[in-house]
């Protein structure tokens, strides 16, 4: 009883006052019908009181999102399912969801009474606006009297995780430079490593068909020998993230970082789409999206990436050379210094085929004609500095779609536009 008095509403609080007014005025005027009012205010609260604090409703909430896994800008449904798993007839029950403020406000709902047993769901939706995983919950129910006079608060400790991915951009099919890029008519190819069978020939065994016995090889050796079978040919590409943080420029959902994060997840996806064994590498993770559930592990991983200060292009270019296999490197990069594309020229040594989009950050931001000019300057000297490394460069500018961008990335779709333009560059500069 005690915990239901404090439970009184503004409304209940003010009839108790308006009791002690009619009581003391009753007293001081001697009127007797006055003091009645009195009792019956005083007594309307306090019954609330006992009618909610005497409720021991034995409730059951189930919450369901569909989908748990939504991408920026998206909207998830949720679902509260609340079952009434005793004989008593539930009063209205008033919901509230606790929500993140990047889900919005909080749902306020109205539930009607529930008799014994029986079950009712009501639903609402949520919009994000930034990339994370968002706890939905606790939920809280509010028991309250038909006049609103008292009130009492319960929670279901139960949570669930809402996950906001970067936005993935559909990417138009091209034909990728690269002599490991994978396998089909629009790629070069790479034969995988899988034992014995890789060799041009081999041993005859019993059983083999005698039609793909290679009699060159046989009378070289002077051993029955016979063709290896046909072997898979597989994708592989690994996707570079810069998280630096001072390789990027703006804040929030227009920030250039999240244009690199949507572009890592869309060309990660894409690639995945056409066939590629696809790695991705930052400095804080290096995942592999191999198997069926691919994506989902790229788009969370993606969901959390935040720039870091201590990021730097060593790390970066250490951690792809960790455990690289060959393949296609493909970078999203923030503003680099000529001494950091240098470092990332490293990465062509092993005779990779890298591609790398650049980022003007500067471009993400007003900056006075000055700066803006040196920002630019050091833009180029980057762009040339990988150019002339054998890096193949995309340039990205605050307004460019990936989508519009990546048909460049094809090969010979650059031709060599940027390096007869770098070549004259170089040859001015001499003069």
């Amino acid at each position: 009883m005690l915990q239901a008095l404090r439970g009184l509403t503004t409304r209940g609080r003010c009839f108790l006052a308006a009791a002690a007014a009619a009581a003391l005025s009753a007293v001081v005027l001697g009127e007797n019908d006055l003091l009645r009012v009195a009792a019956l205010l005083a007594a309307l609260p306090l019954l609330a009181a006992w009618y909610v604090g005497r409720s021991r409703y034995r409730l059951a909430c189930t919450r369901q999102l569909t989908p748990g896994r939504v991408p920026v800008g998206g909207r998830a449904g949720v679902q509260l399912r609340m079952q009434n798993l005793s004989r008593l007839v539930t009063g209205t029950l008033l919901l509230e969801d606790r929500l993140p403020y990047a889900l919005g406000t909080r749902p306020r709902l109205v539930l009607e009474r529930l008799a014994g047993h029986q079950a009712s769901s009501v639903t609402y939706s949520v919009r994000a606006e930034v990339r994370g995983r968002y706890e939905v919950g606790p939920l809280m129910v509010r028991l309250t009297d038909p006049f609103g006079l008292c009130e009492l608060v319960r929670s279901f400790p139960s949570v669930d995780r809402l996950t906001v991915v970067p936005e993935v951009v559909p990417l138009p099919p091209i034909r990728l430079a690269g002599e490991f890029t994978g396998s089909g008519e629009s790629r070069a190819r790479s034969v995988a490593v899988h034992g014995e069978d890789d060799a041009a020939t081999r041993e005859y065994r019993h059983g083999d068909d005698l039609r793909r016995v290679h009699w060159r090889s046989t009378a070289r050796v002077g051993e029955l020998m016979v063709r290896r079978e046909e072997q898979p040919w597989e994708s592989r590409a690994t996707v570079v993230l810069d998280t630096r943080m001072f390789g990027h420029r703006g804040e929030g959902p227009t920030a250039s970082f999240e244009w690199a994060v949507s572009a890592a997840a869309s060309i990660s996806v894409h690639l995945r789409q056409t066939g590629y064994r696809v790695r991705l590498v930052s400095t804080t993770f290096d995942v592999d999206a191999n198997d069926r559930t691919g994506d989902g592990v790229v788009l969370d991983q993606l969901s959390e990436v935040r720039t870091r200060g201590q990021a730097d292009v060593a790390k970066l270019v250490d951690q792809v050379r960790a455990r690289h296999d060959g393949g296609l490197v493909i970078g999203v990069f923030g503003a680099l210094t000529k001494a950091e594309a240098e470092v990332l020229a490293g990465l062509r040594g092993s005779g990779l085929t890298c591609l790398a989009f650049l980022i003007d950050s500067a471009s993400w931001v007003e900056l006075p004609p000055h700066p803006r000019q040196q920002a630019e300057q050091g833009h180029q000297t980057a762009v040339g500095t990988l150019l002339s490394t054998g890096w193949r460069v995309i340039s990205v500018r605050h307004g460019d779609r990936l989508a519009g961008l990546w048909p460049q990335a094809a090969r010979g779709a650059q031709g060599f536009a940027l390096r007869a333009a770098l070549a004259e560059t170089v040859a001015g500069g001499r003069r």
